[in-house]
């Protein structure tokens, strides 16, 4: 595999070529759309060549403002398109943009059938954004070795999230010869979990997965810790959310994607802390995109291939590290990562 850079490489792009950025700038994502933009325009900035542009297109996060800003960048004759954080606008942007050879790199979209129908639709979509089953993966693939010789208990909250991961770390153990020593649901945001933790203790659970969010977690743990009963949880990303009334206890485990405010390359942080600009939310991920593309742009400068197999084909270095696209258009590498409460906020657990 080849390595394209991302700073290196965006300052030979030659030629006069437009980016489009699709985000939704307007309604109620409007502040998540600005962060795009934020990150994308920061990214440009780095270069030091007038003749790359940007092309700003607000997609509405519906599938009539998809297809306007398909529409416009067709009619702009956009290189490429980055952006999209709704899956209703970029399924109805994709017809278009494929049709005029278009290439997607999406911060956004993790609907699994995107990538999963690539071979059906011949959409060119490329996602930053783990799939939506990446979570469930991850979790098993990050705890079950851990907890392999534990008395681990599944519980979730009832919700369909709470269930489909609770379910998926079922099955998982089982298929490694595991079984819980307890499986229940309960009530979410109670002001204690009292009953719950009581069945816990009761069933000799040591170790307890929780399909749910923060807030319930943190009143597991803190219901447990009342009653000096040693209990080691963890959850999904739902964790990394604020808590109302109290935080998890020391030691809740947390699988999830890393926090680019703190995880994205020293040098990019450097870059937009000079430019005033806050790492938050899609700041990093947009950046990463305008890496990618303007990567890509260049190499098809020298090569003359065509941008789809050099997106298949290259390794990008980025702000979010290297990044490698696999033969559906999914990132090569699960980016959940284990993480565990300490001192008031999840460290990493380094392998």
């Amino acid at each position: 595999m080849l390595a394209v850079t991302g700073a290196g490489l965006l300052a030979t792009v030659a030629h006069a070529q437009v980016i489009g950025l699709a985000a939704p700038l307007s309604g109620p994502t409007a502040l998540l759309g600005e962060q795009m933009r934020a990150g994308a325009n920061a990214a440009l900035a780095i270069v030091p060549n007038d003749d790359l542009t940007l092309k700003v297109e607000d997609d509405l996060c519906t599938a009539a403002g998809g297809q306007a800003a398909a529409q416009a960048f067709v009619e702009a004759r956009v290189a490429m398109v980055v952006g999209f954080l709704c899956t209703e606008a970029l399924t109805a942007a994709l017809p278009a943009l494929a049709a005029a050879n278009i290439p997607v790199v999406t911060p956004g979209v993790r609907t699994n059938s995107l990538t999963d129908d690539r071979e059906r639709t011949g959409w060119p979509i490329y996602r930053l954004a783990p799939r939506d089953d990446a979570e469930r993966e991850a979790i098993n693939d990050r705890l079950l070795p851990l907890w392999r010789s534990s008395l681990f208990a599944i519980v979730d909250d009832g919700t369909i999230y709470g269930r489909e991961l609770a379910e998926s770390f079922r099955e998982a153990a089982e298929a490694t010869g595991l079984k819980p020593v307890f499986i229940d649901n309960y009530r979410p945001q109670l002001e204690n979990q009292v009953g719950l933790v009581g069945r816990l203790r009761r069933a000799g659970a040591t170790h307890a997965f929780v399909g749910g969010d923060r807030e319930d977690v943190a009143i597991i743990g803190r219901d447990a810790a009342q009653i000096d009963y040693s209990l080691q949880l963890a959850g999904g990303e739902a964790l990394r959310a604020a808590t109302l009334t109290t935080d998890p206890v020391e030691g809740t485990l947390m699988v999830a994607p890393p926090d680019w405010s703190q995880a994205a390359q020293p040098e990019t942080l450097q870059q937009l802390s000079a430019a005033g600009i806050e790492p938050e939310g899609y700041v990093v991920p947009s950046f990463a995109a305008i890496e990618i593309a303007a990567g890509a742009l260049r190499d098809r400068e020298r090569s003359d291939q065509p941008l789809a197999q050099i997106l298949d084909d290259r390794t990008f270095s980025t702000a979010m590290g290297e990044i490698q696209f696999d033969e559906k258009g999914d990132l090569t590498v699960n980016p959940y990562r284990l993480y565990r409460f300490e001192a008031g906020e999840f460290v990493e657990v380094l392998p």
